[in-house]
Order: C-alpha cells, then sequence, then structure tokens
C-alpha cells in the first residue's frame, strides 16, 4: 500500500497528536504527575491509551509537524491536556491550602516534611489531607475518571479546533482562583473554633496575669486542634465529591467554548 505524503501526515498525526494531549495531561493532573510514579508506567499508559482511542477519531488536518502550522497544532494539544490537569490539580490544591490554614491556626505552621507528591515542603496537615483526599480520590475511581475526560476531550474538542480564545483561558484561570475560596470554606469550622480557643486564653491572661500562657496554651491549642481535624475528616468526602462535580462542570462549559 502506498501512501501519499498528506495521507502520511494524516496517519502521522492520528496518533501523534493524542499521544502529545494526554502526556502533556499526565505531566500535571494528581496521582499520575506524583514523583513516585516511574515516568516508564506514565509512559507506557500514554501509548496505550492513544493506540486504543486513535482508530476511533476522524483524521486530522495534514499538517507538516516541522512547519509553524504544525507547531501551533502541538501546542494546542500540549494547552489542553495541561488545562485538563489544572482543572483536577485545583480540586487537590484545595485542601492542602486549607491544611496550611488550619496548620497555622494551631501552631504547626513551620512543622513540615517533604510532600512524597510533589518533593517539595509543605505542613503536616496539609499532608494528612492529601493522604486522605488521594485515597479518597481512588475509592470514588477518579483515577479512571481523568482517563475519561481527557478521552472524550478529542469529541468537543478536537484536533485542530482553536483554543486559545479568550472564554477559554479566562474560564481556566477563574477556576484556578476557586483554589483559595474552596480552601477558606474547607478551613473555617476549624479556624474558627482554634481562634474562639485562642480568645479564651487571652480572657483568661487578661484575669490571670501570673499564668504562663505559653506552657498552658500551646498544648491545649494542639489538643483542640488534633480533635477538631478528627471532627472535619468525615466531611472531607462532601467535599470532594462538590469540588470534582464544579470541575466537571468547569470541563462542560470548555465543551461549549471549544463547540
Amino acid at each position: 500500500m502506498i501512501f501519499s505524503y498528506p495521507e502520511f501526515l494524516q496517519l502521522a498525526g492520528l496518533y501523534f497528536y493524542p499521544f502529545v494531549r494526554i502526556s502533556a495531561m499526565f505531566m500535571i493532573i494528581p496521582i499520575y504527575a506524583f514523583r513516585s510514579v516511574p515516568i516508564r508506567f506514565k509512559l507506557i499508559l500514554t501509548v496505550f491509551i492513544t493506540l486504543a482511542i486513535a482508530p476511533s477519531l476522524s483524521l486530522p488536518p495534514p499538517v507538516d509537524p516541522f512547519t509553524w502550522k504544525g507547531v501551533l497544532f502541538i501546542s494546542q494539544q500540549i494547552l489542553i491536556g495541561l488545562a485538563m490537569g489544572l482543572i483536577f490539580l485545583v480540586v487537590f490544591q484545595a485542601f492542602v491550602m486549607a491544611g496550611h490554614m488550619i496548620a497555622m491556626a494551631m501552631g504547626l505552621a513551620f512543622a513540615s516534611m517533604v510532600d512524597p507528591g510533589s518533593g517539595s515542603q509543605a505542613p503536616i496537615v496539609s499532608q494528612y489531607f492529601s493522604i486522605v483526599v488521594t485515597l479518597l480520590f481512588l475509592a470514588l475511581n477518579g483515577h479512571l475518571l481523568v482517563i475519561q475526560v481527557v478521552v472524550d476531550s478529542f469529541e468537543y474538542l478536537p484536533i485542530g479546533v482553536s483554543f486559545l480564545d479568550r472564554d477559554s483561558l479566562r474560564l481556566i484561570f477563574e477556576f484556578g482562583s476557586y483554589i483559595f475560596l474552596a480552601g477558606v470554606l474547607i478551613a473555617l469550622p476549624a479556624v474558627t473554633a482554634l481562634l474562639l480557643v485562642n480568645i479564651a486564653f487571652g480572657v483568661v491572661t487578661r484575669a490571670a496575669p501570673a499564668l504562663n500562657i505559653f506552657a498552658v496554651g500551646f498544648p491545649i491549642t494542639l489538643l483542640a486542634g488534633l480533635v477538631l481535624l478528627s471532627l472535619i475528616t468525615p466531611l472531607i468526602l462532601p467535599h470532594l465529591q462538590e469540588l470534582i462535580s464544579h470541575a466537571l462542570d468547569v470541563v462542560a462549559r470548555l465543551r461549549l467554548t471549544g463547540a
């Protein structure tokens, strides 16, 4: 069988462009982007998904990847993959932000350890939230959900579609800022309760100046924080489900924008 050059470009692009998009998503999306996940596993999984979905896709335009138009096509696939990963990364980072706030209120802001996922330093409360959220995300089949999202993206954001429009970028940036709002909402009950504990210590200090508040206050604040963490932990699942639902809503709005 003899292929013309445009037909060869279409056939090669049918596998190359999906590979680029899926690889870009795995670079940033939680769980798959963890440093503990071997690069070889990510590569094999990307190749397997590409080989599975490429035959069902429509042929892309015959564009030489070494031209400016080809570079634009590749850049679009990278941006789409990163956008998909960023949307779900916000879900995890909201809990990390909440952990930072609670750790500061408990006096554990400097009690940090290395995050096995990113390799950076994070407060121990954020680490606790991150581990719980990761386990719940796996229990909810979130690792399969993100693959389904990127596979479905080839239907409403096909290869060659313009993705650099103002509405798409504004939607992604707005959802990125949702980290702070969601983090505050998750941490608000614990932070408020710990604030009341500190206010109570202030009143006690005024009533009994001879009391060594530093020797008594920190252990009680720490104990109160641990009790509050045990009370907040059952609420992580509803918050996670709500954030995932919000993330899927953003993906659906991207679908309308791409269409």
